[in-house]
């Protein structure tokens, strides 16, 4: 089913003879919250209030219990919890999104899962490679489940690997961490921006944006962590061409669409890496007052623009 949001009900509008009132009948059904969208907001929210203490329980009960129950009954009580939502997601007639969030739940209780396994053998529980077997043993699940959260708890897994994979046992510099970050990210980023809008699978709108916040967040680390490292590693060399390459094409890409929140973004970025660029020249009391009006002229530049951006794009429609 399609879905449009503001910007393709905008770009039909400006290359159609639609109505007015078709269009405001059109955003009233598809874009603008009404009693039903809160109603149904309302209810996903206190079902996945309801799994997350749920989870929450399970993990108190270990903590509270862990010195009186056997390593077979620690065992036993979260994989049966394991199986029950499973099994609940599979052959009851619950509807789809409550089912997605039960596989969610699911999704965390792995972790608890192998949480209690470190605990009980000491494998290490705060290592790399508890992240990476959480991630591994939820991949399938993300992948079918179609579900926007569950997509997010795998990046954020995905991620804390990554990084504790670079701390704890990669033997490579911080920057080449921040660089296959930052690859990952963006490979994540390019893959739910090519799926086309009538397709399948459902890519909302706040989670691109999430997922565009995160990779420009990490892209700013990674830049200022290489002005300031004196002993920058060989990902400084890949580094700045691809984080100059990816912003180039976003603001082509945000000027194309007239997207505020990717101009905006990656100016805010910039600023950033600007202000890291100026604090790596000198430090001294002339430089941090020139930082502070370059800070306040940056960004209120940023913003006038945008907003003169958002005034042009209604005078289009």
């Amino acid at each position: 089913m399609f879905n449009p949001e503001r910007e393709d009900i905008q770009i039909i509008c400006k290359h159609s003879n639609w109505s007015k009132d078709e269009v405001s009948k059109t955003l009233n059904e598809k874009v603008y919250n009404n009693a039903p969208a809160w109603r149904k907001f309302l209810h996903i929210l206190l079902i996945t209030l309801g799994i997350a203490f749920t989870v929450a329980g399970i993990i108190f009960f270990f903590a509270y219990n862990w010195q009186n129950l056997h390593k077979y009954a620690k065992f036993g009580i979260v994989e049966a919890v394991i199986i029950a939502i499973t099994l609940a997601v599979l052959l009851s007639k619950f509807p789809l999104m409550v089912k997605n969030v039960l596989l969610t739940g699911a999704a965390i209780t792995v972790g608890a899962m192998f949480a209690v396994f470190g605990q009980v053998y000491h494998t290490g529980a705060n290592a790399y490679d508890f992240f990476l077997a959480w991630t591994v043993f939820i991949t399938l699940w993300a992948v079918v489940s179609n579900f926007p959260p569950l997509w997010l708890l795998y990046l954020v897994l995905l991620n804390t690997t990554i990084f504790l994979y670079g701390e704890q046992v990669a033997p490579w510099s911080d920057d080449v961490t921040l660089l296959l970050a930052f690859i990952v990210n963006l490979v994540c980023l390019l893959l739910f921006m090519v799926i086309p809008t009538n397709s399948s699978i459902i890519v909302p709108k706040w989670f691109r944006n999430i997922l565009v916040l995160w990779t420009a967040g990490v892209a700013t680390t990674a830049m200022c962590n290489t002005i300031f490292d004196y002993q920058a590693g060989e990902g400084t060399v890949f580094l700045v061409p691809l984080t100059v390459a990816v912003y180039v094409a976003g603001i082509i890409y945000g000027l194309k669409n007239k997207s505020g929140f990717y101009l905006g973004t990656i100016a805010f970025s910039v600023i950033i890496i600007i202000t890291a660029l100026l604090l790596k020249y000198s430090i001294g009391a002339g430089m941090l007052l020139f930082i502070f009006f370059f800070i306040v002229g940056s960004v209120t530049l940023v913003i006038r623009q945008l907003i003169q951006l958002q005034k042009t794009i209604r005078h289009e429609n």
